[in-house]
């Protein structure tokens, strides 16, 4: 007898029926994990419907049933064999050898089949039906579409189109199909959490519990093997009683995970063997990183409310980060590369979290691993978003049930795991929608007991949240919990959120960035600002564009696609074509977010966390992503990782002065020298001063006031002589008044990367990205007159590479709507 043994099933071929029908005219080879879209993809059968205007010449797929059929070989039989489905998606029912085997309604969880005794050559059936019933086909997209009319059903929402996201609702075998052979008994899960930390952090008690199916031994003992990064080895044992084998061991000195910020994301290799019957049946192995996360949300002392901060082995952290959408609407194709490549460049921007957003799905393995190793945190909502769900119904809320239970259990080892929370805006848009009032169970019942009880039960490490945004004083309030700042973007006035008059100049002004600073919430877990993608992004997938045209404006799926006009014409001015919005919703983009996060971060503690929406695209899209779907950083990437660096400056400015404020998020107290300059754009007036600035780990300080004229012409400037923190300026007028001048640049390619050197004031210099995979340790961002700076380059010869200044106006000028 051998250990238990995991057999991939592959050849899997696809094809597809009238719904109702059984005739499957012709089979192609289908792409498994993945779907439908990706074989017909990669047979020829349709353009990519992410390109161009080619989105609807897919919409036929959705309404048919599409088979899956291949051949189950097993090499050799244990006492028992389950067929595994890691992802069906979604309406799915299997045959086996020509007789049922079963039905699956669920994207989100694994479909068991005990199939013992299973022939050595048998044939494999699923078929999927459409996922939306016939005749139900509402106009429009996004939640108020057809997303409404399966809230019933456990599918990603995204997939029926979203404000940055396509109508292409995913179908197929979306991860890996396994057959699993076991002998007596086999593991199930297992759990390994620092449970108790010293003080001084010189003491740690981990927990170590695995469950186990003993579904045909007398007796079972489970071996745990904890190797920590410094080179000792922790063995315990303990015996199986109930299905569950749990102990505890004490660690000297423990080896600790930190997020980037604070420390080092340390992992430990982790081994658990399953003995039955004093034969060996079962081994797992697993990467953990041991660390003690909660959630504070004690009553703060000075501002009227609560605190909402994570505290990460004892250490309150102030959190950045941004929300994370799938990036590709083909779910299960998303390979390990490239999550790991946004996962890494969201730790080198400085972010700190990345929320995985309720419209979407559990997101790959790979995507947990790389945040562990990288030492990102993960919000992890659980997939509802935006709409009323049955909870009222005791048949789904079993459904929600075990969907929770699997997918805690699957992630609940992670490192970077910070927070469970119950969904995305379902409560605060159903009292939008009901007036305030609460009218029927529009989920209620599932993210206050169904999920809550779930993670107490299998987790208990990781707190829990009901929803995003949520707060016992108010949902969507500045005095307790988390909160969506949308009122900035949608030029919205609401109750609690806004100082002095709603009677803005123009609706560019309502929308204005510097609204931020208005927001007092405690942690603002979504805000953003749309911008175009990459020029370069763009002409691959939408090549001869124009502007506001029919396929520009279905890529822009915010409502209405013209909305951020308003903002550029009191910023900017209106673009006139493609690259001046490319340009121009860029720069804004990255000013506001800057602006922003450099607002939340001097009020800390009393603010304690900004998470960006959105990090990453689905699709090339005109969105508020800082990466696009081709992983190219936007401006605002790199505005934001300035302004989120551990060590960062920023200026303030009040009615007579401007201030410079040291924030430190690092676990040691910062005193750093700091050269501030005043000056005019064309250099007639020039002054700098060196200061010395100190602040407390978790704090911010004001540590010079100055005066400068603020007006076009001047800045203010901070820096590091000793590159402690990055560069900050400040400008005192709106970007399309600047009197920058017309700055040039020259760049010289240098080992490892390009010599930027700048001939005048340059605003927003950006590097070309002649392939997408190109990575640079920085752009888009200002020079002064005579200014050098060195730029890393990865992944492209840095000498193909030019760069140049962006004019920060529209050739027109900058509009002052009526």
């Amino acid at each position: 007898m051998t250990a238990r043994s995991t057999v991939p099933v592959t050849g899997f071929e696809v094809g597809d029926s009238a719904p109702g029908e059984d005739a499957v005219a012709d089979w192609l080879p289908a792409v498994v994990p993945g779907g439908v879209h990706e074989s017909l993809l990669a047979a020829g059968r349709i353009a990519d419907p992410r390109a161009g205007g080619q989105e609807f010449g897919a919409a036929w797929v959705e309404e048919r049933a599409w088979w899956f059929r291949t051949r189950l070989t097993v090499p050799e039989h244990g006492d028992r064999v389950r067929l595994v489905f890691d992802g069906l998606d979604t309406i799915a029912d299997l045959w086996l050898g020509g007789k049922p085997l079963g039905h699956h309604e669920n994207q989100f969880r694994p479909a068991v089949f005990d199939v013992t005794g299973l022939p050595p050559d048998t044939e494999l059936l699923v078929r999927f039906s459409p996922p939306l019933p016939a005749g139900e086909q509402p106009e429009g997209t996004g939640p108020r579409g057809p997303m409404r009319l399966v809230t019933g059903l456990r599918k990603a929402g995204f997939s029926w189109g979203w404000d940055f996201a396509p109508r292409l609702p995913s179908i197929g075998i979306w991860r890996p199909v396994w057959l699993s052979v076991e002998h007596r008994a086999v593991l199930t899960g297992h759990h390994v959490g620092l449970t108790d930390l010293a003080a001084d952090h010189s003491r740690a008690t981990v927990r170590l519990r695995a469950e186990v199916d003993t579904f045909a031994a007398q007796d079972a003992e489970v071996t745990f093997t904890l190797s920590t990064p410094d080179g000792r080895t922790v063995r315990a044992q303990a015996a199986v009683i109930g299905g569950v084998a749990a102990t505890e061991v004490d660690l000297d000195d423990p080896v600790l995970w930190w997020t980037h910020d604070l420390g080092d994301p340390a992992l430990h290799d982790v081994r658990i063997e399953l003995t039955a019957d004093g034969v060996l049946v079962d081994v797992v192995a697993d990467r953990v990183g041991l660390r003690t996360i909660t959630l504070d949300r004690s009553v703060d002392p000075v501002e009227p409310g609560r605190f909402f901060r994570f505290v990460l082995n004892d250490v309150p952290a102030f959190t950045l980060g941004a929300n994370w959408v799938p990036p590709s609407p083909f779910v299960g194709s998303s390979d390990r590369d490239l999550l790991r490549d946004r996962v890494r460049q969201a730790r080198d921007g400085n972010l700190t979290m990345l929320r995985v957003w309720g419209g979407g799905v559990y997101e790959h393995d790979d995507f947990y691993a790389a945040c562990d190793e990288e030492g990102v945190l993960v919000w992890q909502d659980f997939m509802f978003a935006c709409a009323d769900y049955p909870g009222d119904s005791a048949p789904f809320r079993a459904e929600v049930a075990a969907e929770a239970r699997a997918q805690v259990a699957r992630l609940r080892d992670r490192a970077c795991l910070a927070l469970w929370c119950g969904n995305n805006e379902v409560e605060v848009l159903h009292l939008i929608r009901n007036g305030g009032e609460e009218h029927g169970d529009w989920g209620r019942r599932i993210f206050h007991e169904v999920l809550p009880d779930t993670v107490t039960e299998h987790d208990g490490l990781v707190p829990y949240w009901p929803g995003s945004p949520w707060g016992e004083d108010g949902v969507n309030g500045v005095r307790d919990g988390d909160r969506h700042d949308w009122e900035v973007w949608h030029g919205l006035v609401a109750p609690g959120f806004a100082t002095g008059s709603p009677d803005y100049p123009a609706p560019g002004d309502a929308r204005h960035y510097r609204r931020y600073a208005d927001d007092t919430g405690r942690f603002v877990s979504e805000f953003g600002i749309l911008s175009a993608p990459d020029r370069g992004t763009l002409d691959r997938w939408l090549p001869g564009v124009t502007l506001h045209d029919e396929i520009f404006d279905r890529h822009l799926t915010d409502d209405p696609p013209d909305k951020g006009d308003a903002l550029l014409g009191v910023t900017t001015g209106v673009p006139s074509d493609v690259d001046e919005f490319a340009d121009l919703t860029q720069a804004v983009q990255a000013e506001g977010l800057a602006f922003a996060i450099e607002h939340f971060r001097r009020r800390q503690p009393h603010t304690a966390g900004a998470l960006v929406w959105q990090f990453n695209d689905t699709w090339p899209a005109m969105s508020w992503s800082l990466v696009d779907v081709d992983g190219v950083p936007k401006a605002a990437y790199y505005a934001v990782a300035r302004a989120s660096a551990p060590l960062a400056v920023s200026f303030r400015s009040t009615e007579d002065a401007v201030e410079l404020w040291l924030v430190n998020n690092t676990r040691a107290v910062a005193t750093v020298a700091i050269d501030v300059e005043l000056g005019r754009f064309d250099g007639a007036d020039w002054r700098v001063e060196r200061v010395t600035g100190t602040a407390a780990p978790g704090t911010s300080a004001v540590v010079w006031t100055g005066h400068v004229r603020q007006d076009a012409a001047h800045y203010a400037w901070a820096s590091s002589p000793d590159s402690a923190f990055p560069d900050a300026r400040k400008h005192f007028a709106e970007l399309g008044e600047l009197e920058v001048g017309d700055g040039k640049v020259d760049v010289v390619a240098v080992e490892g990367g390009l010599e930027v050197h700048s001939h005048g004031y340059s605003y927003g210099v950006r590097i070309t990205h002649p392939e997408p995979t190109m990575r640079l340790e920085d752009n888009c961002f200002d020079l002064r007159d005579g200014e050098r700076r060195f730029v890393r380059v990865t992944g492209v010869d840095p000498a193909t590479l030019t760069a140049s200044a962006t004019t920060p106006r529209a050739r027109t000028g900058k509009a002052t709507p009526a």
